[in-house]
């Protein structure tokens, strides 16, 4: 709808498909803007043979006719940005014309990093999973107004930047944190990588992006806002602590574009057709041993930023309808349908035992004892990979969709059966 903007997250733990789907959504669309997270979240494009993986770049850099954003509620390392940007324009993106960033997006220095493996460190066997990426040690810098913005770096950022590596170097060595990793940190040789990369950031639009969405909107023009990460990562509303350090939920994307509330249309939600997750927390329809293991592998579930092995198990139904009711979802879209191809069986969790007691409620203390209750459905047992319309799909693999579709009370618009831009299939096109 012009004029208003439309919002796409990953519904559950994150790693969903979302860089595909924005990527084949954008023509729709004058703008697509990222709104939270930084380079720990990583969206994989794949298109005319090539495979592409952004961190920070919003998935829209690809059409020629979009503005693509990174807005002021993201966190930016400037050294790993000028990779990506780097990267794209050796593939012939024309980055320079196409990319805006918020003067108030933050800056992750070389010491946050560093100060983000101390802090994992620190916990021992209590890890949280993190990426190591400096993201949670800029938000904390960030809220207690310690931070360096982007708009810094055309003013005395030497400065600023000395004086917030002195503190974190302090936190690091009076015991404040434990840890090895202090003494790694070459102040001079990090920082002047960092300075040279925030220098060379001048030549690339660096605007008021709050003013520059709105008006945008005021000429109605269409935005999609592009999460990162899961809803179920969120640092109010996900697996707390096993969560990223930003608001991936729907909220986010007012405090992290500048948009009112009453701008927002339609939020789609994406989700796997089984679910997925990356590091620490409970998992409760985790599968261990061969099952598992066929599906991470069938699947490639490797984090796109990190490389790790993603933890897989069946669908989970109550986390997913949490995910749609603090959201609003107002459609679905189903990832990799076609992992489950090979399944003679397939389960999908419809409510949980907790402590000994029936609830359909996501689990909110870590440490409950959590067995799933499942509902078991035929596999199809045939390839769906080059289908090319939802009437053409095996009845059993229509019969799970309509299933999910009926106990979530939203609709599944959309249905991805492969990596490539071309294998999506909507179910009820217009």
């Amino acid at each position: 709808m012009k004029g208003k903007v439309d919002v796409l997250l990953g519904a559950v733990w994150g790693d969903e498909g979302k860089g595909k789907i924005v990527d084949y959504l954008t023509p729709k669309y004058d703008i697509v803007c990222r709104f939270q997270g930084g380079n720990n979240a990583g969206h994989t494009i794949c298109f005319n043979g090539e495979k592409y993986v952004l961190h920070l770049i919003p998935s829209g850099i690809f059409n020629d006719n979009c503005i693509n954003i990174i807005g002021n509620g993201v966190v930016i390392d400037p050294i790993e940005l000028l990779k990506e940007i780097k990267m794209l324009e050796n593939k012939g993106i024309d980055v320079k014309s196409r990319l805006y960033i918020s003067k108030k997006a933050h800056l992750i220095l070389p010491s946050h990093k560093l100060l983000d493996r101390a802090n994992e460190e620190s916990r021992g066997e209590s890890k949280i999973g993190s990426t190591l990426k400096g993201i949670g040690p800029v938000y904390t810098d960030k809220v207690s107004r310690n931070g360096i913005r982007v708009g810094d770096i055309f003013g005395d950022i030497k400065d600023m930047v000395f004086n917030l590596t002195s503190i974190h170097w302090s936190k690091m060595t009076t015991g404040f944190l434990t840890s090895t990793t202090a003494s790694e940190l070459d102040h001079q040789k990090e920082n002047k990588l960092f300075l040279d990369a925030c220098d060379e950031l001048k030549e690339y639009n660096i605007i008021d992006s709050e003013y520059y969405i709105n008006q945008a909107l005021s000429e109605s023009k269409s935005i999609l806002a592009e999460g990162a990460q899961g809803a179920l990562l969120d640092v109010d509303f996900g697996t707390y602590p096993f969560v990223t350090s930003s608001n991936t939920t729907v909220g986010g994307v007012i405090t992290g574009l500048g948009v009112p509330p009453q701008k927002i249309n339609k939020v789609i939600g994406i989700f796997k057709a089984y679910t997925t997750r990356v590091g620490s927390g409970p998992f409760p329809t985790e599968l261990g041993g061969g099952t598992g293991d066929k599906m991470r592998n069938l699947g490639q579930e490797y984090g796109a930023t990190t490389g790790r092995p993603r933890r897989c198990g069946w669908l989970d139904l109550p986390l997913l309808k949490y995910s749609c009711m603090i959201n609003g979802i107002t459609e679905l879209h189903m990832m990799k349908l076609d992992v489950l191809d090979t399944f003679n069986d397939i389960k999908v969790c419809t409510g949980y035992i907790v402590n000994g007691g029936d609830t359909s409620q996501i689990p909110y203390n870590y440490d409950d004892i959590v067995t799933p209750i499942y509902e078991n459905f035929d596999g199809w047992n045939t390839q769906i990979g080059d289908v090319k319309s939802y009437s053409d799909l095996p009845k059993d693999c229509k019969k799970y969709i309509e299933f999910i579709e009926k106990y979530l009370g939203v609709p599944i618009k959309l249905v991805s059966l492969g990596p490539d831009r071309e294998a999506t299939i909507e179910k009820n096109p217009q």
